[in-house]
């Protein structure tokens, strides 16, 4: 008992330090976008074709041609494409000209809305009458961006209405990130799913604006910054949360996922002298808490249903 106890600390542990890898990504994004003044089209294509590379890399020496079996089924195939380009190509645009445009921290609050979007779109689409939790955790999470976006006061706003709205379509986008891919890792590995639909992306963004036309001057702290939000912002956390998964239960690990945007406001207090009022940090942790409430509610009826069945 005491061993798969410090299993799951372990597995805990890992989780988080995931989330903080992409806190720091987060906050290194908002130096590349806002300082460095790099192309956004031209960055994306950096990132995403070697993040795939790399992936696909990494993939190709621990399943070897088992990686390409994706493609041999036409539907699967067709999610893949939906996941590279709808998903994670989006996901990442809206997320960047939301950290441009605003800052990290406010522009990870709301991309941390997706499960959220996840839900509206299930009652929507699906015609599925929402949960208690699901109301609570709408109201509570409304009530947190409200607080977070105008520091309670509706006469302001804590970030341009320009960054508000990236954000949101970014919270939209990370919300299909989750759901495309679900028919394909549920028969391939999430790896080399995350690999394909990293170099799909990455393919999708070099056709806008290929890596090797218009460059921006670099040096040797740009390059390390990109680095950085290559390795931080895609390789190791999505491998150290997989690898999280061995020691402790999926339920348990989601929770860590909270840790992301905490560590990128305190981040971003500390690095780039961000002014966090009350009502700001109070909006702040109700999201989280909103968002917590709606998994957890979810992941309970998940269960109850298995038990009945």
């Amino acid at each position: 008992m005491q061993k798969q106890s410090q299993h799951v600390v372990k597995g805990i542990i890992l989780a988080a330090l995931a989330s903080v890898m992409w806190g720091i990504s987060g906050t290194i994004l908002q130096f590349i976008s806002q300082t460095a003044h790099i192309p956004a089209a031209w960055f994306l294509s950096v990132r995403t074709l070697i993040s795939g590379v790399i992936i696909l890399t990494i993939s190709f020496f621990v399943y070897g041609t088992k990686i390409f079996t994706v493609f041999k089924d036409r539907r699967q195939a067709f999610y893949l494409f939906a996941y590279g380009i709808l998903g994670l190509a989006l996901n990442l645009l809206t997320f960047y000209h939301s950290v441009q445009l605003g800052n990290s921290a406010m522009a990870t609050i709301l991309q941390y809305l997706s499960p959220l979007f996840i839900v509206l779109g299930t009652v929507v689409l699906e015609r599925q009458w929402p949960l208690r939790s699901d109301l609570i955790a709408f109201v509570i999470a409304l009530v947190g961006i409200f607080l977070s976006i105008t520091r309670g006061d509706i006469s302001q706003l804590s970030i341009p209405m320009s960054a508000f709205l990236w954000g949101l379509g970014s919270g939209i986008t990370a919300a299909f990130y989750v759901v495309l891919p679900r028919p394909v890792v549920a028969e391939h590995p999430p790896f080399v799913v995350l690999g394909w639909g990293t170099l799909i992306a990455g393919v999708f963004f070099n056709i806008q604006r290929p890596l090797w036309v218009g460059a921006p001057a670099l040096n040797m702290k740009l390059v390390l910054a990109i680095g950085a939000v290559i390795l931080l912002g895609t390789i190791l956390p999505f491998g150290t949360l997989l690898y999280s998964l061995h020691f402790a239960p999926a339920d348990v690990v989601s929770i860590m996922d909270a840790v992301q945007p905490l560590a990128t406001l305190v981040l971003s207090v500390i690095f780039f002298s961000l002014h966090l009022t009350w009502a700001e940090i109070i909006g702040s942790i109700l999201v989280i808490v909103g968002i917590y409430v709606l998994q957890r509610g979810r992941r309970q009826v998940e269960q109850d249903t298995q038990q009945f069945e």
